[in-house]
């Protein structure tokens, strides 16, 4: 029988174990070679490469002194490794080591495959359930409010102006919009004359229209009179105090979201000193907490005194009429949805979908051409799988369709669609047509000879799409942004006070899209309850630190049976 070391080898001789002092080191390689012994014992060659390597670290570690406190963690870790207690889902490639996780829940575009499964319940359903477009908003609203502004002054005449104030509006349509109004609560907070708006050609939207191209510039005047002194150009006095040239006037860089201190304590002396002041960029440059008599110039300004030029309203109603035409089933009643699905934000989100190598090469073709360079910067890092789990991916024309349907809305429903040029539209499109054959959009609604004139003009195009989505019976917004933002706030100011708006829970329909065994009455159940869900939000008073473009009470509207104080911007009970 053999007897067996401290370190488990099989030790040569007559079975006792020696108690002599550790060798030489020079001797040490010598007396392992000839150490097998007879019996059951292992030799060398019987041993793998990994078990010689285990054994000898152990060796090593237990027989030098200085090491003994690492023994443990060594040996515990060489022996999990050499057993495979540790198991991974590991693939080499000459040296570099692939660890593949499982991909976590939402994170793929699995819709397609979703949506095979559930269109032919979709299609049994079919003209078999009342048209949701009847009964979706609870008429039964416990507190109707109105719109509540103080058009009027009793003042005979503004006050002597303290200069001229000039902002430059940049973005698209709606982020022009945010500044031309915040540009009018600050020239009435400073006693400042404003010159129109000018607008800046952005990158993305690349639209060069002025403002009299897009808002009615008279109207504009007219119903700010009483309130704020607006120019359409320069006076002859300042244009030769600054030597012709706009440029000339200091242009002051105030920070975003600054208060009305601020303007007064840092902004009013330059103006009363200089006669002429400039804020270029003016985006987001005043805060939501105002004094309630400039937040009243604001409402103004956004609900009264901004409305579109005479050309884009004449379409835009036309385009109102025949969606309530093809919408007789249903009594006029159509749904309107924002679908951000154009080639642009498909590119911003940084999400993936179905089109392989091919979508990824025109992604990063798309990325380049709008924004140089910032998606390739340094350490950046895109997670495709992150962003769809975070609910930062765009729907697909698919995906609103299926989120529809589940809600209840048949394929009689007449639906809107606002947008740009959608991405790859003859592929993405055609399940939504499927689902919603009563389907329109501007190039369906309106004729190439009355578009004619829009072309070119993105900004344009988006005021006809938000006339048409402002007279809906149901807003559907699908990515957010200043266009959903500025409709809610809109629609709440023309519909007592509710929003009658979806905004869907993004997250939780990443989750149901890449789950291609979900059964139908669980997906509608989920659409029902997110459907409910927004019926409940639509009526909200706006909170510090909201936005009142996008929730107008109380500081625009006020309750039935109140009314507003014109002096204090405070209500009282009739």
């Amino acid at each position: 029988m053999h007897g067996y070391s401290r370190l488990g080898m099989p030790r040569g001789g007559g079975g006792s174990i020696t108690a002599s002092p550790p060798s030489s080191p020079r001797c040490r390689h010598g007396r392992s070679k000839n150490s097998s012994g007879g019996g059951g014992g292992r030799g060398p060659k019987q041993q793998s490469i990994a078990e010689r390597a285990v054994f000898f670290i152990i060796s090593v570690v237990f027989r030098r002194r200085g090491m003994l406190l690492f023994a443990p963690l060594l040996y515990i870790s060489g022996m999990l490794l050499y057993m495979g207690s540790v198991s991974f889902d590991v693939v080499s490639l000459k040296n570099v080591v692939i660890i593949s996780k499982p991909s976590p829940p939402g994170s793929l575009y699995r819709s397609p495959q979703v949506f095979q499964k559930l269109w032919p319940y979709m299609q049994a359903e079919s003209n078999h359930t009342p048209n949701l477009l009847m009964t979706v908003w609870n008429s039964n609203v416990h507190k109707v409010w109105k719109p509540c502004i103080p058009k009027d002054t009793l003042k005979a005449e503004l006050p002597k102006s303290n200069g001229l104030f000039i902002i430059e509006a940049n973005g698209g349509l709606n982020q022009q919009r945010l500044s031309i109004c915040d540009a009018v609560a600050v020239a009435g907070l400073l006693n400042a004359t404003l010159l129109i708006p000018i607008f800046h050609l952005n990158s993305v939207w690349r639209d060069s229209s002025h403002f009299g191209n897009i808002f009615d510039e008279d109207f504009f005047i007219h119903a700010l009179r009483n309130h704020v002194n607006v120019v359409r150009e320069l006076p002859e006095d300042i244009l030769q105090r600054f030597d012709n040239n706009i440029s000339n006037i200091v242009n002051l860089r105030v920070k975003g979201w600054s208060s009305s201190a601020h303007y007064l304590r840092k902004v009013l002396p330059k103006l009363e000193e200089m006669g002429a002041v400039r804020i270029a960029p003016f985006s987001n440059r005043l805060a939501h907490a105002v004094p309630s008599n400039i937040q009243s110039l604001r409402c103004l300004a956004n609900f009264e005194a901004l409305r579109f030029s005479n050309s884009i309203r004449l379409l835009a109603d036309k385009m109102v009429d025949r969606m309530v035409k093809s919408s007789s089933h249903s009594e006029g009643k159509y749904v309107s949805v924002h679908l951000r699905f154009e080639e642009d934000m498909v590119a911003f989100s940084c999400c993936e979908y179905d089109g392989g190598e091919e979508e990824k090469h025109e992604m990063d073709i798309a990325r380049e051409r709008s924004w140089r360079g910032k998606f390739r910067r340094r350490g950046r890092v895109i997670r495709p799988g992150a962003n769809r789990v975070d609910g930062k991916c765009p729907l697909t024309p698919l995906e609103v369709g299926m989120m529809l349907r589940g809600m209840g809305f048949d394929n009689t429903t007449s639906v809107y669609i606002a947008a740009g040029k959608i991405y790859k539209a003859e592929k993405y499109m055609a399940p939504l047509k499927q689902m919603f054959p009563h389907l329109q959009m501007k190039d369906t609604l309106a004729t190439s000879e009355e578009l004619a004139p829009f072309k070119g003009h993105l900004s344009r195009l988006a005021a006809l799409d938000y006339t048409v989505c402002l007279h809906s019976e149901v807003f559907v917004t699908t990515q957010g942004g200043n266009f959903p933002h500025f409709l809610m706030g809109h629609r709440r100011y023309l519909y007592g006070g509710h929003s009658k708006t979806i905004k869907p829970d993004k997250r939780k329909l990443a989750l149901l899209f890449d789950n291609p065994s979900i059964r139908w009455e669980d997906f509608k159940r989920q659409m029902q309850d997110m459907l409910r869900h927004s019926e409940q939000k639509g009526v909200e008073v706006r909170k510090p630190s909201a936005s009142l473009y996008t929730f107008p009470m109380p500081d625009c509207m006020c309750k039935e049976g109140e009314a507003i104080d014109e002096n204090s911007n405070t209500t009282t009970q009739t």
